[in-house]
């Protein structure tokens, strides 16, 4: 089983959560009640529907990490999952989507995800340097 699928096995767990087709028409998506949170795209890339508000209050956190990738403008993050920990980041960062998605103004309505937007480079190892 590839990362991007025990993500998903363990995510279809979760009470606030169904899972479907993804409106971009590639791969599986998870929703809330109210809009779709996760697009599995890939074994690795995953897009994560976050609200403008959440992505200007982590905008720092989310930069600094290797697994995320940001498209200026957009609502969505791509996350990229090399590791079990890439997962264990996906996972909390669902959890604040949902709690953005919540309580997120009328105005924040949602918008298409990266997918074809973000290119992921693989990780350097420490042999590549």
């Amino acid at each position: 089983m590839n990362l991007a699928q025990r993500a998903l096995e363990r995510l279809k767990a979760w009470p606030d959560l169904t899972s479907g087709p993804a409106s971009c028409g590639t791969g599986r998506a998870l929703r809330s009640v109210r809009d779709e949170i996760v697009h599995f795209h890939s074994d690795r890339d995953v897009d994560l529907h976050l609200t403008h508000r959440a992505i200007q209050r982590f905008h720092y956190d989310l930069g600094g990490s290797s697994a995320i990738r940001m498209v200026p403008g957009s609502r969505w993050v791509t996350v990229h999952l090399d590791c079990d920990a890439d997962v264990d980041l996906l996972l909390s960062l669902v959890s604040i989507a949902l709690k953005a998605h919540q309580t997120r103004p009328p105005a924040d309505l949602p918008s298409k995800c990266n997918f074809h937007r973000v290119t992921v480079l693989p990780r350097s190892t420490a042999g590549d340097l």
